[in-house]
């Protein structure tokens, strides 16, 4: 075994990720058989910390509505995962029974995640999932989910999970069985072992939605959920369901991407790839180099315009006067209180307007850079 590999069986806290696919039928429908020998192979590891990041909720709830296909509006699929989601965890908390755990559901939104107050609640719910021995099994809240709230996939919510709760391990599973240097249909495609970083990439064809029709990702998204693990120092494994105790065990299975980078704040990961900014501002020369070259914090001298709807607290974007965003960030005023601010310094807004005035438009704690 290498010396990655062993990294890889050594993992405590490991999130896992299982694609629609793996677990429901073409047609939709919860494909009981399969849930079990999932959770059999999680079941293996009782001295692991798991969190199970499960796609499938729609998938599940499409038979029981009569849909033959999984619909494209927004409204049906809610209400498909609104039946869904119970048959899912419900399908869990028998499954998991069978070996003496117990489960716990999680559902998140951006909202929940990109926030300071709503981020601390989550990590507390799932850190104490985990310290009372439950398995918490999380799932985009596809319920009350709009276009503007979505993770859009669950491979990314995964790498953000991984983030969230400090996880020493991602695990991918889909119905392939790793990365592949072009379709892994044609003859003479070859399994790629390990990535060490972007430049193995090179030149990969990486596709996109499978063939079951039930998910909305495909391997694009998972190489990108890599990314976002990796980036922070979180090893990713990439191979099929079937092959989930190999991979779990640190056999030579799928796709090991290498952690790149060092672990960073987790929320600033969410805030880089989870929000969906609601407005922006647009700073002066001195203010960019002052974000983004001394790590400085926005004040209201800095800023040139403001355009959006936003309110305390969400995120925004932070452009140079040329339109390019240098940065995201949380923001501490309304939007529509910026425009008697731009310019000024703190010290006469405090003198006009009051001491809650006297403090930046977005702190350097809650900024992260966009660009070099």
């Amino acid at each position: 075994m290498t010396a990655a590999r062993q990294d890889v069986a050594d993992a405590r806290r490991i999130v896992v990720k299982i694609g629609s696919s793996s677990l429901t039928t073409a047609a939709g429908g919860l494909d009981a058989d399969r849930v079990d020998a999932l959770v059999d192979v999680l079941a293996r590891y009782p001295e692991r910390e798991i969190v199970l990041v499960s796609s499938g909720a729609i998938a599940a709830g499409l038979a029981p509505l009569g849909f033959t296909r999984r619909p494209t509006d927004l409204a049906r699929q809610q209400a498909a995962a609104s039946v869904g989601q119970g048959l899912l965890l419900a399908r869990y908390t028998a499954s998991f029974a069978r070996h003496g755990r117990r489960v716990g559901q999680v559902l998140l939104t951006t909202y929940d995640t990109s926030h300071r107050v709503h981020y601390r609640n989550a990590y507390r719910t799932l850190e104490q999932l985990l310290t009372m021995g439950a398995v918490p099994v999380v799932n985009e809240n596809d319920t009350v989910a709009t276009d503007e709230i979505r993770f859009g996939d669950n491979d990314r919510l995964a790498a953000l999970v991984a983030h969230l709760v400090r996880a020493d391990l991602l695990v991918l599973l889909s119905d392939i069985d790793g990365l592949y240097d072009g379709d892994p249909r044609r003859p003479g495609a070859r399994r790629i072992g390990e990535v060490t970083g972007p430049a193995d990439l090179a030149g990969v064809e990486i596709g996109s939605a499978g063939s079951a029709g039930v998910g909305t990702g495909g391997m694009v998204t998972k190489v990108e959920a890599a990314g976002i693990a990796t980036g922070g120092g979180i090893p990713v494994v990439l191979t099929s369901a079937v092959h989930a105790a190999d991979a779990l065990s640190g056999a030579l299975t799928g796709t090991l991407f290498r952690a790149t980078g060092r672990r960073s704040a987790g929320r600033l990961l969410w805030l880089a790839h989870a929000s969906v900014p609601r407005g922006g501002v647009t700073l002066d020369p001195g203010a960019v180099e002052a974000i983004t070259e001394r790590g400085s914090s926005l004040l209201p001298a800095g800023i040139t315009a403001v355009d959006g709807d936003f309110s305390a607290g969400e995120p925004i974007l932070l452009r140079d006067e040329a339109g390019r965003t240098v940065a995201r960030g949380l923001v501490n005023f309304d939007a529509r209180e910026i425009p008697r601010l731009i310019g000024r310094s703190t010290r006469d807004l405090a003198r006009e307007l009051g001491p809650d005035y006297e403090r930046e438009v977005v702190h350097r704690d809650d900024l992260v850079l966009t660009r070099a």
